[in-house]
C-alpha cells in the first residue's frame, strides 16, 4: 500500500499545511516543510498559474507554532535570493474523497519515449508492447515525474539504458551499456523503481529522509521490485572515497550546495565508462556545477533547460 492509499484508508482526520510558492523555490519550500512534519512532502504544479503547492499531511491537526516556524523559514529562503512567489500559508482540513480526487486531476501519465510510462493507479492507460510502468500516485514525497528535474533524470535513464547509442551519437563518447545504478537522493524511489523496471541490476538508493525512504520502499513494493532494489537511510556527506563498488549509471537529484560540497565522494562511486546525471541545479547555478565537475574529469554530455531549472548528463572525457 503507497502511502498515500495508507492516509486516505486511515480513520483519524487529515489536515494540510500548504504554502503556494515558484517552481524555482518547490524544493526549498518542500525541505522547509518536510523539517517540520513526520512526512515527506508534495508538490503539485498548475501550469497555467505558474504556481506550485507544496504540502505536507497529518493525521493530527498542526500547531499554530508550526505555522510560525514555516513563516520564519519562507524569510529565510527568501534571503538567499529564491523568489518564493506569493509564500501564502494555509492550514486546512481536507476529507480524504476531496483529497484523492484532487490530485487526480493534476496527475496524468507520462511517458518517456517508447520504453517508459509512468502513471497513477487510477488511470486506465494501457502499456505500449514492450514498455515498462511504474505506478506512482503522488502524496508524500517528491517524484512523481511532473518535475523538470525528474522527468530529466528519467528520459536520461531511459536513453543510457535502451538506446545507449542515442548518448553516444551526442557526444562522440563510448559508453558502455548501463546495468548498475544508484540513487542518490531517491526521494518518492521513481528513479530507481525506473531503473529496475527497465533492467538495471544492481540498483542501489537512499534518501536521508527516513520518511522519504519508507514511502520509496513502499512504491517499491507496488511496483513489484522490492527485492531487486536495495533502499537505505544513508548521507551523501559519508559515501566512501574509494568504494567496493562502482556503478554504471548515477542519478543526483540535489540541491547545488550539496553537489559542490561531495562532488568527489559522487564521483568517486561512478565507472569510467559511466553516465552521471546531475538534477536540481538552478540555471543561473549550472556553469558553476559544471566548472566544478570538469575539474574532476566529467564533461557534459547532454543539458537540458526549462523553466528555472537546468539538468545535465556528464562522463568522463
Amino acid at each position: 500500500m503507497s502511502a498515500g492509499s495508507y492516509l486516505m484508508k486511515s480513520g483519524k482526520p487529515l489536515w494540510r499545511i500548504s504554502v503556494a510558492t515558484t517552481l524555482e523555490a518547490e524544493d526549498a519550500v518542500g525541505e522547509l516543510l518536510g523539517s517540520q512534519s513526520s512526512c515527506a512532502p508534495a508538490a503539485c504544479f498548475d501550469f497555467e498559474t505558474g504556481t506550485s503547492l507544496v504540502s505536507v499531511f497529518s493525521g493530527k491537526k498542526f500547531p499554530p507554532a508550526i505555522r510560525n516556524k514555516i513563516s520564519a523559514g519562507l524569510a529565510q529562503i527568501k534571503n538567499c535570493g529564491l523568489e518564493i512567489g506569493a509564500g501564502k500559508i494555509k492550514v486546512t482540513s481536507v476529507k480524504r474523497e476531496d483529497w484523492a480526487e484532487s490530485w487526480k486531476r493534476h496527475f496524468n501519465p507520462i511517458e518517456i519515449g517508447g520504453a517508459l510510462l509512468v502513471k497513477p493507479s487510477w488511470s486506465k492507460r494501457r502499456a505500449k508492447k514492450n514498455q515498462a510502468v511504474v505506478i506512482l500516485d503522488p502524496g508524500l514525497s517528491f517524484g512523481t515525474g511532473q518535475h523538470p528535474t525528474t522527468a530529466f533524470c528519467l528520459k536520461q535513464i531511459t536513453a543510457v539504458v535502451c538506446s545507449v547509442g542515442v548518448v553516444r551519437r551526442q557526444s562522440g563518447h563510448r559508453f558502455g551499456a548501463a546495468k548498475s545504478f544508484l540513487d542518490i537522493g531517491t526521494g518518492s524511489g521513481i528513479l530507481a523503481i525506473a531503473a529496475a523496471k527497465l533492467g538495471c541490476a544492481p540498483v542501489d538508493a537512499f534518501d536521508f529522509d527516513p520518511a522519504a525512504v519508507k514511502v520509496a520502499r513502499a512504491n517499491a513494493r507496488t511496483n513489484g521490485v522490492a527485492k531487486k532494489i536495495h533502499l537505505a537511510r544513508r548521507d551523501v556527506r559519508k559515501l566512501p572515497r574509494r568504494p567496493a563498488r562502482h556503478f554504471d549509471l548515477i542519478c543526483a537529484n540535489l540541491i547545488s550546495n550539496l553537489l559542490f560540497a561531495e562532488r568527489k565522494k559522487i564521483v568517486a562511486q561512478l565507472n569510467r565508462d559511466g553516465i552521471l546525471i546531475l538534477a536540481g541545479i538552478l540555471k543561473s547555478e549550472f556553469a558553476e556545477v559544471e566548472n566544478n565537475f570538469a575539474a574532476l574529469g566529467l564533461e557534459l554530455v547532454v543539458g537540458q533547460t526549462e523553466n528555472e531549472w537546468r539538468s545535465g548528463a556528464f562522463g568522463f572525457a
